[in-house]
């Protein structure tokens, strides 16, 4: 790794557990290396709320399933040079698609009225809770992806890998590396 380019790295958490972001984590003393060459520039991990202008790498977490979530990775994408799918939630929306078969109504009807004894009532559509998409989308569905990193999640050495190889210019070769739920 070369220390001539310092890599602007966004770590984004949309629908989805945060198991992909246990999983940076469990880098370990790694995350000092990589400190080394890369910035952190947004992340759920630390405190800057908006979206910085130009980001290197963007490793995103999660699927697509409200508007929220929709207009937040339109606007990464269009700030971010590399964005990296991570995990199968992202990849492939995993397990916030279980609730496609059904409409968005039922769900919110069976979350917020059926599953309570104390003030049963949908949340208005007010803008504090995101509305729900009809169906939810893996990340390449909306935007252009440039590196799929499957894995549920995927494991600290894979993400370091992806890491070092996109801090070192090249693009990671994940065929024999990564497989779904793995």
């Amino acid at each position: 790794m070369s220390e001539q380019h310092r890599v602007t790295l966004a770590t984004v958490w949309l629908d989805g557990c945060s198991g992909c972001h246990m999983s940076v984590l469990d880098m370990d003393e790694r995350l000092i290396e990589l400190a080394q060459f890369v910035d952190v520039v947004y992340s759920p991990l630390v405190d800057r709320k908006d979206y910085p202008d130009s980001v290197d790498v963007a490793l995103v977490e999660g699927a697509i399933s409200s508007t929220e979530d929709l207009e937040k990775i339109k606007k990464i994408r269009q700030h971010t040079k590399i964005l990296v799918a991570l995990g199968d939630c992202a990849v492939a929306s995993n397990v916030p698609s279980m609730r496609n078969p059904f409409k968005v109504r039922d769900i919110l009807k069976r979350g917020y009225i059926e599953n309570t004894d104390h003030n049963a009532q949908v949340p208005p559509g007010d803008g504090v809770i995101p509305d729900l998409l009809p169906v939810v989308r893996p990340i390449h569905n909306v935007v252009p992806v440039d590196v799929f990193v499957q894995g549920c999640p995927p494991s600290a050495d894979t993400i370091y890998y992806v890491l070092s190889e996109l801090v070192a210019g090249r693009q990671p070769e994940l065929v024999h590396r990564t497989r779904p739920g793995a």
